[in-house]
């Protein structure tokens, strides 16, 4: 099989295609056939070697997948033909730049009909982080003020149609030229964050979910009502962080995603129901991974990009 490696850290231009032996399902686990891949900007942070997860070169990048399962020793929960998608094994290193990938059965799903590969692969790390952030950490329910900054990202624009899902009313931050798209989301608020300050247009939110970072994370601390909760997808816990907010009677948390079955399943649902779905900004042929690297590091992206075989 094919698969996307590197020997050193550097810009896309280090990524190369080369032949590798298929893996082999331990129990438990099943052998799917990609068909797409999600990428997500994590990736060129990890091939530059800014931030060290996986340790140092040689490895295989990628998390986010959609095929259709080959074998499984003892996995009774899929059959061969059946068509899943998931994002195995994170944070630890699932090589899903490949034709090829061994997955726990119990890090995927079965794709909704309603969803491409391409769609069902952009889905289950930012849909995974958006959920984890508001509905199990969030606890966001019907009439929360919820304010999601980036709203027009891969996390954004899943966390915006989820909070709405759960009945909330939605406030998202991004750039005027993505206001259009994210009211289309179900945006009850669009805040163009090159205009104006954000800190001065809302108030009394219940929960925020950050996935810009920075100096974005303590301002919104203004706009929290008393006892509100911010939920950051791209900060580390920090404590001086933690102590400001729990002194002023709010929450802080910093999320880091897991593959959990249960979230999974909940993103399946809304998808079926009507109320999810995935905005792939662009698909690129497999052969092209350093030409979709380059488009992840430009920023500014509208949903997600996609690498097809």
């Amino acid at each position: 099989m094919r698969v996307v490696t590197q020997q050193t850290f550097g810009g896309p231009e280090v990524l190369t295609i080369v032949n590798a032996p298929e893996p082999r399902p331990l129990p438990t686990e099943v052998l799917v056939r990609v068909k797409a891949i999600g990428l997500n900007p994590l990736e060129a942070r990890l091939r530059a070697g800014e931030f060290p997860l996986l340790g140092p070169p040689p490895f295989v990048l990628g998390w986010d997948i959609s095929g259709v399962v080959e074998e499984g020793p003892q996995a009774w929960r899929f059959r061969p033909g059946d068509e899943v998608f998931g994002m195995p094994l994170f944070p630890r290193a699932a090589s899903a730049y490949a034709e090829v990938v061994s997955a726990p059965a119990l890090h995927l799903a079965r794709k909704p009909a309603s969803l491409s590969h391409v769609e069902a692969s952009a889905l289950p790390l930012v849909g995974l982080t958006a959920w984890q952030g508001l509905v199990d950490l969030g606890g966001v329910g019907e009439g929360d003020r919820v304010l999601v900054h980036g709203g027009g990202g891969g996390v954004g624009h899943v966390a915006i149609q989820i909070a709405k899902a759960f009945g909330a009313h939605v406030i998202a931050t991004a750039s005027g030229s993505k206001r259009e798209f994210v009211e289309g989301l179900g945006a009850d608020e669009v805040i163009d964050y090159t205009a104006g300050d954000f800190t001065e247009a809302v108030r009394d939110i219940d929960v925020v979910l950050d996935t810009i970072g920075g100096d974005t994370v303590e301002r919104s601390l203004e706009v929290l009502r008393p006892g509100g909760h911010l939920v950051t997808a791209v900060a580390e816990e920090d404590l001086k962080l933690i102590a400001k907010f729990e002194a002023a009677g709010m929450r802080f948390s910093g999320i880091a995603v897991d593959p959990d079955p249960v979230g999974l399943g909940g993103l399946v649902e809304l998808v079926e129901q009507g109320r999810l779905r995935v905005h792939v900004q662009e698909t690129l042929p497999f052969e092209r991974v350093a030409d979709a690297h380059r488009l992840l590091e430009s920023g500014h992206l509208q949903g997600k990009l996609v690498l097809t075989l």
